[in-house]
């Protein structure tokens, strides 16, 4: 097995390409090829997908978030690797016809992955921030070895600034200061654990493009221009692994559609009835458990559960019936569909609602923003149950986060027939699988990293 290196892009598309030379170049010397995503097209399930040629319905990653049924609770970017219910690649360490590609398992160092915590990868390198008890948030990163992210603090830049590298910003990973700054340092560290660990294989993750896909759309000049932010990060990357006799795998989960327009599930599901809504100071709090239905949403794809229901067949038929005619909504799918698409796990809704093309999911209940939750304008992750992009502005008059996704214009999640929001996959030189072929699914690319 070559020495590895796959670097994830997230948010590229294939007509971004020409922005980046040194993506041009290992286009030229081997393959690039159209990425076909799982359903959801999304972050977590993705990933999942990426590291076990699982779909969902087998590795169990149904979205960015799960529904915790024993505590009744939706949780957004838990990072435990024990979540994943499939092997990942680098476990199995079996390469093509079933044939041991050696006699041991290949050194793994996975760097900002989800679902990577305290999993079997050798060299481990994620966020992990403290919560202190005044509400204070203290940056930190957990590591595998122990001491491996106070290392790369200290260190030198390894993208030749001559600076110390310093710590990771989490400002700048998410919310209104994201940018490409959260790239820059997770690329020079990963050049750094390139060099000093000496993986067999390394995943890493740059997440900017996702920042301007979400605020500015896909056919934006700034999505381009965060394209071309790239070129001083992916180059040094690509030429580290050439250098060493490896190879580089360049890739994307998703690509961005532009979008216009919102969708609320959970207000539809109040106004019918079906949602527990309990205020507390003034604010309205969705309690899960006790509702007859609630929506999970992640980006263009909710998931509905029925906790509380007395007759599920008969909720599932009234609540299919109602998201099919709300304004922005393409699909309803029940259990049998998404079997045939490969979402069918306990872990799923009872239904999943799948947008147009052109509209997103926001997870508000509320029908008043007076009420709405005080962590309703905050950038928290961890208390919303849905995916909320609008964490990526600040409102100019309160300075809080707008209770409205208005001015999102991209998203991602759908997987379309004709290509619109796929994800891309490049490589040297071109494995002889994709020979002659256009495209290749998010499943197959697993046996490829080994």
């Amino acid at each position: 097995m070559p020495r590895t290196m796959v670097i994830n892009v997230a948010g590229l598309s294939k007509n971004l390409i020409d922005a980046v030379p040194s993506l041009v170049s290992l286009a030229a010397r081997g393959t690039c090829v159209d990425l076909e995503p799982v359903l959801p097209a999304v972050t977590c399930t993705m990933q999942a997908t990426l590291t076990t040629g699982q779909p969902p319905a087998r590795h169990g990653i149904i979205a960015s978030g799960l529904y915790f049924f024993d505590t009744a609770e939706v949780r957004f970017w838990e990072q435990s690797a024990n979540l994943v219910t499939a092997p990942r690649v680098w476990e199995l360490a079996i390469g093509d016809r079933g044939s041991h590609i050696s006699n041991r398992r290949p050194k793994t160092a996975v760097l900002f992955w989800q679902q990577s915590l305290y999993g079997s990868a050798d060299v481990l390198l994620t966020p992990k921030p403290v919560h202190g008890p005044g509400g204070e948030l203290v940056q930190d990163c957990y590591s595998r070895p122990a001491d491996l992210y106070g290392r790369l603090v200290a260190g030198e830049s390894a993208l030749g600034t001559g600076k110390p590298r310093g710590p990771f910003n989490l400002m700048h990973y998410w919310g209104p200061m994201a940018s490409v700054e959260a790239s820059r340092w997770i690329a020079d560290a990963s050049l750094q654990v390139w060099h000093d660990e000496r993986p067999d294989l390394l995943l890493t993750y740059l997440p900017h493009l996702d920042y301007s896909g979400h605020r500015d759309g896909p056919e934006s000049d700034q999505h381009r221009a965060a394209a071309r932010q790239l070129e001083p990060l992916v180059a040094p990357l690509i030429a580290a692994a050439e250098e060493d006799g490896g190879r580089a795998i360049v890739l994307s989960e998703y690509s961005f559609l532009p979008v216009g327009r919102t969708v609320a599930p959970n207000r539809a599901l109040r106004e019918a009835g079906l949602t527990a809504i309990r205020e507390v100071n003034g604010a309205e709090y969705l309690h899960p458990g006790d509702s007859r239905a609630f929506a999970m949403v992640d980006n263009q794809v909710a998931h509905i559960y029925f906790p509380r229901t007395a007759d599920l067949a008969a909720d599932v038929r009234k609540v299919k019936r109602l998201l099919k005619r709300l304004d922005g909504v393409a699909d309803v799918l029940d259990r049998t569909e998404m079997g045939q698409r490969g979402l069918d796990h306990p872990r799923s809704g009872e239904l999943v609602a799948l947008a147009e093309p052109d509209a997103h999911f926001v997870y508000y209940w509320w029908l008043d923003d007076a009420n709405a939750p005080p962590f309703a304008r905050t950038v928290d992750i961890h208390a919303k149950p849905g995916f909320d992009p609008a964490e990526l502005f600040v409102d100019p008059e309160t300075k809080a986060i707008p209770l409205s996704a208005e001015r999102v214009r991209g998203s991602h999640g759908l997987v379309l027939d004709d290509g619109r929001g796929w994800g891309v996959f490049l490589t040297s030189p071109a494995p002889e699988e994709l020979a002659g072929r256009r495209s290749l699914r998010a499943t197959e690319v697993a046996h490829l990293l080994i």
